[in-house]
């Protein structure tokens, strides 16, 4: 039997390891409610962050916001000439919008560390044996192969340096169906048999593309949030939907923000096809 000599690891700290200063992030989906919770955390983290989706003005408005907030920050206020956030167009329906996203992100800052693949799109809502060809082609277009399309994109110039974090937004609704009695009378079920499909696909999406891309320095992970509210929320719903929460509330403002920073971080660096539940418990039960 042959024994070799295992040579130490450097060491560094945990704040050295989470710190993403330097480095640059693509969030799609970027000025919706999970896009802002998830680019504000990497702007905290230290990184630069395009923030893309199909409206552009929502985009630029957020990028102003969040390079307002930036700018308080201690980490940020020695970096007055660095770009904190960028706004940028993207249908991650077609592919060469994607294309060109990942491209006007090297052309102004270089380099490309990071994708968060967030936007997607609602088809109509409807029981599965009213669900029409129409709209299920909508989930899957922009929930699916959308994704696929900005991975794809993101992943070229990540591999051509040798290194690089690809976090996947699914959802719990990926892994488990949908529990309909939570649901009002009269209240659409939003999170369809299309939304189970299409996060589900998204789950193993990332597993297929760990495998491959991990070895030239690529992780590929996932992050399927619970239920996050917007501004507005059916009183009924909350109270049904919190009583199949183990921990007994729905997520906020600062609950993926970890999530986000330790798989995009050195910190994650042993990570890889993993599926990160950030649900309260739900799937535990």
């Amino acid at each position: 039997m042959s024994v070799i000599e295992v040579q130490p690891t450097p060491n560094r700290t945990v704040q050295q390891l989470f710190d993403l200063t330097g480095r640059v992030a693509i969030v799609t989906g970027g000025a919706g409610l999970l896009g802002k919770q998830f680019s504000q955390a990497l702007v905290e983290a230290g990184a630069s962050v395009v923030i893309a989706s199909r409206t552009l003005e929502t985009c630029s408005v957020w990028a102003e916001e969040l390079t307002v907030y930036a700018r308080a920050l201690d980490i940020w206020q020695d970096r007055s000439s660095t770009t904190v956030a960028l706004p940028l167009s993207l249908d991650v329906t077609q592919p060469e919008s994607a294309r060109t996203l990942v491209q006007s992100t090297l052309d102004h800052f270089g380099r490309l560390d990071i994708l968060v693949n967030n936007a997607y799109s609602r088809g109509v809502p409807a029981p599965p044996e009213e669900l029409t060809p129409e709209s299920w082609q909508t989930w899957i277009d922009a929930g699916l192969s959308g994704l696929f399309y900005c991975a794809q994109a993101a992943a070229i110039p990540m591999l051509a340096q040798g290194s690089g974090s690809i976090i996947n937004i699914a959802s719990m609704y990926g892994v488990v169906g949908v529990d309909v009695r939570i649901y009002p009378s009269g209240m659409p079920v939003n999170a369809s048999a299309a939304y189970g499909a299409v996060k589900g696909g998204v789950i193993n999406l990332t597993r297929s593309l760990a495998v491959v891309w991990a070895a030239q320095g690529v992780r590929v992970n996932c992050i399927s949030p619970g239920g996050f509210p917007g501004t507005h929320i059916n009183g009924e719903f909350a109270e049904n939907f919190i009583e199949s929460v183990p921990l007994q509330r729905m997520g906020n403002r600062n609950d993926l923000k970890g999530a986000v920073v330790f798989l995009a971080s050195d910190a994650g660096a042993y990570v890889i096809g993993h599926n990160l539940l950030v649900d309260g418990g739900w799937t535990a039960w």
